[in-house]
């Protein structure tokens, strides 16, 4: 049997806010251990609709939770290797289908209950019948799970899946207590380093430390996620001592105010954030190939990148960043080529056509609309903007309900080319194809991975499935004296536990 030992895990994080009766910075201290006025204020802009991700879409749920209250059995550190959580080491079976952990026996939830392989059985199974979410499709593997004894669990999948592993690294894997899954969506209870406090709709959520954490205790007692949908007031904000890090730029034109000043750090490094140009396929119009392929050639990718996020960020050409084993840049399948975009349109009796292009209202999806708009207006498209307030009306008008032609969204969980491309996503991109090369990508070995994965992604590429119109950056800016932030941001979560103060 394979054996993954236990292992030093190194995930960092950064993107939040605070509002307290202590000011941002007033727990600045040389000392590195944890204390009780130690408190941090972090600038973020995607708000939850819900603290339930079992039951409700999006990305901000799990950033905020994932790693913070939520721990899983495993998880990535910042290289993207899976490394131990509350399992400190697990086998495989000769055969790739039975998965034998062994838990660590000193972790309980923030509820009090100890946390056991029973709760692990619970969590998996729960995933299976409860979760109503699309990303519950990777646990359908799962044949059976099976509590041993206290610390030992094993997972029986119907067969081998290069995938299942990975996944319980993203928010499908978290574990959750028996006796506290009521009041997800307000109160949230899991074994992690930190306990959900309090949640400002509209303004921010609390996260305060677990003083009972089983591994090593958080730098910070008090984390506040404060939300800005506003970029100019998230720099300004950091600029006035209201925040002590800005998790996700928005505004990366404004980065020179921050660079030329020594009481900041600037980090720039690599996401998972494909911001995708997505399209409706099941709209009339977008079942003619010669319209996707139309639209990608009329967008000038350098330009757009250029204009609306000040060149910050990487051009790929498909759903796969290169953090990925299997990344190839595929930005030649469909270049900028205005007259080659205007003949096929023509050929396809698009022209004039007019589509909906649904924004959310999030800053680099409306300053980039507006820049698409004009590009496709120059090759005889006709294309009106509507914005939708994020979360709640984008998740329910276009991820939900599918009623859109085009949006603009940034995908930021993790090797999710099959989750965001098949008939029942708000992409409605149906290809028997592609879900053969996903799936023998899945059972095969490593290598075989690699090369149906890179088929795959050259596919939805080439068939023009959406347009990627860049990856976004990880442009962090915060406290000079704040250690601890990730060069990458590559997972769902926003880990917090690694902060600190020099």
């Amino acid at each position: 049997m394979k054996s993954y030992p236990t292992r030093a895990v190194a995930l960092a994080a950064a993107g939040l806010l605070a509002l307290t009766a202590c000011s941002a910075g007033s727990g600045s201290s040389s000392n590195s251990s944890p204390g009780a006025d130690q408190a941090l204020s972090i600038g973020l802009v995607a708000e939850p609709a819900s603290l339930d991700f079992t039951t409700t879409d999006g990305a901000a749920i799990p950033q905020a939770l994932l790693g913070n209250v939520y721990n899983g059995l495993v998880k990535q550190d910042e290289t993207g290797k899976i490394v131990p959580d509350l399992a400190k080491s697990w086998t495989v079976s000769p055969d790739r289908k039975l998965y034998t952990f062994t838990l660590v026996d000193n972790a309980k939830f923030t509820n009090g209950a100890a946390f056991t392989s029973a709760d692990a059985v619970f969590s998996i199974d729960r995933v299976k019948k409860n979760w109503t979410t699309s990303l519950k499709a990777a646990m359908d593997v799962v044949q059976t799970a099976k509590a041993v004894s206290p610390t030992e669990l094993q997972v029986t999948l119907s067969k081998p899946s290069n995938d299942w592993l990975f996944r319980m690294t993203t928010r499908i894997g978290a574990m959750f207590s028996q006796t506290g899954v009521d009041k997800l969506a307000t109160d949230p209870v899991g074994t992690g380093p930190y306990k959900f406090g309090t949640w400002k709709r509209g303004d921010s959520i609390v996260l305060q430390r677990n003083d009972d954490y089983w591994g090593t205790k958080p730098f910070f007692n008090q984390v506040t996620l404060k939300y800005f949908k506003d970029p100019t007031a998230l720099n300004n904000a950091l600029l006035t001592g209201t925040i002590n890090v800005i998790g996700t730029v928005q505004a990366p034109e404004a980065l020179s105010q921050f660079t030329s000043n020594d009481k900041y750090q600037v980090i720039e490094g690599t996401t998972n954030g494909e911001v995708l140009l997505s399209f409706n396929n099941s709209q009339p119009v977008f079942k003619d190939i010669r319209v996707r392929q139309a639209i990608r050639q009329a967008i000038d990718h350098k330009a757009l990148l250029d204009t609306c996020f000040a060149g910050r960020g990487k051009l790929i050409g498909s759903m796969v960043p290169p953090t990925d084993p299997w990344y190839e840049d595929l930005t030649s399948v469909a270049p900028y080529d205005q007259a080659k975009a205007k003949a096929a349109l023509q050929a396809a009796g698009a022209t004039g056509k007019t589509l909906r292009l649904r924004l959310p209202t999030l800053p680099y999806a409306t300053s980039c609309g507006q820049v698409v708009k004009s590009q496709l207006e120059q090759v005889g498209l006709k294309v009106t903007i509507d914005q939708l307030e994020f979360p709640a009306a984008w998740l329910t008008t276009v991820l939900k309900n599918a009623d859109y032609d085009m949006s603009i969204i940034a995908h930021v969980e993790p090797r999710d080319l099959g989750a965001v491309f098949n008939a029942k996503y708000y992409t409605r991109y149906d290809d028997p194809t592609l879900q053969g090369l996903l799936a023998a990508a899945d059972a095969g070995d490593e290598a075989t991975q690699v090369s149906e994965m890179k088929k795959a992604a050259r596919r939805i590429s080439e068939q023009a499935a959406a347009d990627w119109l860049f990856l976004l950056p990880n442009l962090v800016v915060a406290d000079k004296n704040l250690t601890g932030l990730p060069q990458n941001a590559i997972t769902e979560s926003f880990d917090l536990s690694r902060l600190a103060r020099s």
